[in-house]
Formats: structure tokens, sequence, C-alpha cells
């Protein structure tokens, strides 16, 4: 074992030390290796982004009410019947001005892409003071809340970053229906940031929407006062709505761009067979380039399996300097990165590309995997190179 090692280890040496001999072919390798690390650590962090900012709005210990068989708020309506049915419902939590919860209205308006300059659907909210209160996170970053029954408006974050004319101050023309910009909001990065939020009665009013709303939040007194309100629900037949934990609400729609990953994982499967091709043939040429001293260390005594082993680990080490320099273009060009696409409602989501340890091992994994494959062939034709090769080639 310890004379297959001490072989291996020098034939490794002379594996690596050679490589200058083949130098833009290995940096071909490792070029073809880095493209797909990045790609797919794109993909990957695009997805992983989204999802992180939808579920990191979400609070265990807030129920979310929306009609029965709603896919988003923008399809849920709720009366002011069924609201005051809501609010009385067992295992929502009460303080001196009575239940904490917040009705809320969802409406779609127009603003501008900074980047394309393209109108894109911007969620209005119409909430109160509870409302505010519930999001955690929540601070002011400049200016102040709006006056309830004005038509002032706060802005999120992530919707001043990519959307022109929402600066503090700023009037802003919906339809008919002109908003002053009065406040500025973050919530941690999350969701909420890429909506407006103005007076809920403010927006009944000027969007005909009577007294209505279209979902409710309401603080529990615990996360298992879920099933006592869930119970409550199905008991009351004035009431046609379903009840979830406001966490378990976004981690579902937090899937919608989910296929983002597998869109990755295929195109930069496709694109790992390219490069599998072209490694492959740099592994090849490398055997080739060096078949007199295989020979002649097998001629000397070293084993076959010594020569499987040092291709093999050229390989590797072509592929995992392809997967390092492919992980760090894609963190320094894509982590962090703020755009914007359309959610589960039609409107966009402002989000960031998020890179995490995980994904960095998704991307390098794949890169061995190119390098296992194309070292594997290459590796077993060096293992079985004839001895005779040696003398042929000193003659």
């Amino acid at each position: 074992m310890s004379t297959l090692l001490s072989q291996s280890v020098a034939v490794i040496k002379m594996n690596l030390q050679s490589l200058p001999r083949r130098l833009w072919m290995s940096l071909a390798m490792v070029f073809a290796s880095a493209v797909v690390v990045a790609i797919l650590l794109a993909f990957l962090a695009m997805s992983k982004g989204f999802e992180a900012t939808m579920q990191s709005a979400g609070s265990d210990d807030i129920a979310f009410f929306m009609r029965t068989g709603s896919a988003a708020e923008l399809n849920s309506s709720t009366s002011k019947e069924q609201f005051n049915l809501i609010e009385n419902a067992p295992g929502i939590m009460r303080d001196e001005q009575g239940p904490i919860v917040s009705p809320e209205l969802y409406v779609i308006v127009d603003g501008v892409k900074k980047t394309t300059q393209q109108e894109a659907n911007i969620p209005l909210r119409g909430l109160g003071q509870r409302g505010v209160d519930m999001r955690k996170g929540f601070t002011l970053v400049a200016g102040r809340m709006f006056n309830p029954g004005t038509d002032e408006l706060m802005v999120g974050a992530g919707v001043l970053n990519q959307f022109d004319g929402f600066e503090l101050g700023q009037e802003i023309r919906f339809g008919k229906y002109t908003w002053k910009v009065v406040g500025v909001f973050s919530t941690g990065g999350n969701v909420f940031e890429s909506e407006l939020w103005a007076d809920a009665k403010v927006i009944q009013n000027l969007y005909n929407r009577g007294s209505s709303y279209q979902t409710v939040r309401a603080r529990m007194e615990s996360p298992d006062s879920l099933n006592t309100i869930n119970e409550y629900l199905k008991s009351e037949p004035r009431l046609s709505h379903e009840v979830q934990s406001e966490s378990a609400y976004f981690a579902e729609q937090g899937k919608s761009l989910s296929y983002m990953a597998i869109f990755g994982w295929v195109i930069s499967s496709i694109m790992a067979l390219g490069a599998l091709a072209g490694a492959l043939n740099t592994m090849y040429t490398s055997v080739s380039d060096r078949a007199m001293e295989i020979a002649t260390l097998r001629a000397i005594g070293f084993s076959s399996i010594s020569a499987f082993i040092g291709t093999m680990v050229e390989a590797m080490t072509l592929a995992g300097l392809g997967s390092l320099v492919g992980s760090l273009a894609a963190y320094i060009f894509f982590d962090g990165l703020s755009t914007s696409t359309l959610g589960g409602s039609f409107t966009q989501v402002v989000f960031s590309f998020r890179l995490t340890p995980e994904l960095f091992v998704n991307g390098i994994s794949m890169a061995l995997i190119i390098g296992l494959v194309s070292g594997f062939f290459p590796a077993w034709r060096a293992a079985r190179v004839p001895v005779i090769v040696a003398f042929q080639s000193g003659r």
C-alpha cells in the first residue's frame, strides 16, 4: 500500500508539472467547468433569493385569512360582516383596543422599471396602524407614516430601488388619482418591501370597494391557536374563508419561482455535456502527450494503478480549479444582485440573488462530476499504455 501511495504521488506530481506543456487546453477545461458552475449558481441563487424574500415575511403567530379557493391575495374578498365575525374568533390576541387584527386591501398599480423603462405591476396595499405593527422588522427609513384618511402613501425600499418616480416627496398618479410619497420603509429585505402602503379606507373609497376587504391578518395567542380558529371557521356558515399561518402562506408563495432552480440544473447539465466533450479531449491529449513518460515509469516498476490515479487527479484538479473560478465569478457578479420578477399575484417582487454554502457545494459537485467522468476513460487508457512504448519512443 505504501509503495502504491508513493508511486501515485510521484505520478501526480509529474502530471501536474507537465500542465504548462498543454496550457491552453488545460485552461479551456478550467474555463468550461467555470462557466457551467457560474451559470448553475446564478439560477440557484435567483431561486434561493426569491424563496428567502417570500419566506422571511411570514410569522408563525400571525393568522392569515383568505377566501376559500383563492390562490393569492388578489383573488380573495372579505365583506365587512365577515371581517366582524373573523375578529371575534377564539384564539385571537386582544389588547386594550380590542382584537389585534388587520383587514387589508391589495390592488395593482403601474410603475416604470429603472433598468428597462417598461411598465410593471406594483402592489398597493391598504392597511392601518395594526397592519404596520404586524410586519416584523418594520423600520421607517425616511419620512413618516401616512396620515389616515389622506392620499398619502409609503414606499417599500425595494420599490424605491427598482422603480422610477417613488422618491420621498414625489407625487404619483395612478389612473385618476394622485398620491404623495411621505415615507420610505424597510422590512428587512422581505416581500413587503416590494409594496406601496396607504390607508385602507382611502383605497376602499377610491377603488370602489365599498366596505369590503380582501384578506385579514390576526395575531394569535399562540401558534397552537390556529386549530381553534380553523374549527371556528368550519362551524360558522357565514364564513367562506380558510386560515393558515402567515409563514405557511409565504412559504407556498415562495415556491412559485422554484422552476428556476430546475431550469438551472437542466441548462447546466446540457452545458456540462459540452464541457465534458472538451474535457475528454483535453485528458486524452494529456495521456497521449505523456505516453512515453507513463511507459517509462511502468518499465521501472510503477503499477498501472498509479498511472490511473495520476490521470484522475489531474482531471479532478482542473475541474476543481474551474469550480473555484466559477464560484468566485458567481459570487462577484450575482450575490446580492437586486432584481424583480412576477410573484403569485402578478405583481413585481423585488429580491436579491442569494448564494449560500449549500449552493456552492452544488456548483463544486457539478464540476467534480465533469472531472470524474472526463478523467476516467483517459485514466483507463493511461493504465494500459504498453511498456514497449518507452523503448519505441527512445529510438
